[in-house]
């Protein structure tokens, strides 16, 4: 078995069972505990996974979209607002998962663009609006947050490029590492920063620190992030050490 399919299979086992033994993982997947070990600490440096004593485990996912579009509204529109402030007509624009690139997305109307997306609701938004060129990724659905994602979604982006990126995220660690709570979402995440010329991360405050195991990217991966947190938090300084834009609303 490859270890592509190998890592899809031991990530798939802890989302669905939870935290596994190496002996249950090397059973299942018919290799042997060497091999299991050697995998786990692969996906632990990706950050997919963290290894625990005998074993590993994922955090649990996001919540559902529709729950999280109701919260914090007002802040996100007005991140959502100085980020489409940013792009000039005539640029590609590939927006991530989330919410706060959905309501980026309403801030984009009537504007000539192409817009690239793994977001379907993005997708919903804007598959009316004639003046926008509107790309939906392919993969593979994840019904409850209403996105694509998988090899499909990573090969799709490796044939395309952006001016920007509008990254989301579940949290940013005071060392200002941008993270997330779902596995399945990071390989995605990484190939759309590599897409793009500009990367711009979209945070609210309830970001920092937020939640998230999964590493997406350093803070030198960026080149600016709107956000409205106080300049004060060490999140920010470690963005301007980095050479990263604050830009506050």
């Amino acid at each position: 078995m490859l270890a592509e399919r190998r890592h899809q299979m031991i990530l798939r086992a802890l989302r669905s069972g939870g935290p596994a033994a190496v002996a249950d993982l090397s059973a299942q997947l018919n290799v042997s505990a060497a091999t299991i070990r050697r995998d786990l600490l692969k996906l632990e440096e990706e950050g997919l996974l963290t290894r625990v004593h005998g074993g590993a485990v994922v955090e649990s996912g996001d919540q559902p979209f529709a729950e999280v579009a109701e919260v914090r509204v007002a802040e996100k529109d007005a991140i959502a607002l100085r980020a489409a402030d940013m792009v000039e007509d005539g640029q590609t624009v590939l927006l991530d998962i989330g919410t706060t690139a959905y309501r980026l997305a309403r801030q984009l109307h009537g504007r000539r663009l192409t817009v690239i997306t793994s977001n379907l609701v993005v997708y919903e938004e804007l598959a009316d609006d004639t003046a926008i060129e509107l790309v939906l990724l392919g993969g593979v659905l994840r019904r409850e947050y209403r996105s694509l994602v998988g090899f499909l979604t990573e090969d799709n982006l490796r044939q395309l490029h952006a001016d920007w990126l509008f990254l989301g995220t579940s949290g940013v660690r005071p060392s200002g590492q941008v993270m997330d709570t779902t596995v399945v979402e990071v390989p995605v995440k990484r190939a759309m920063i590599a897409a793009c010329d500009r990367v711009v991360l979209l945070a609210d405050a309830a970001k920092f620190p937020g939640t998230g195991m999964a590493k997406v990217c350093e803070p030198g991966d960026l080149d600016a992030v709107v956000t409205n947190v106080p300049s004060t938090l060490p999140a920010c300084a470690a963005f301007e050490e980095a050479g990263v834009e604050v830009v506050r609303i």
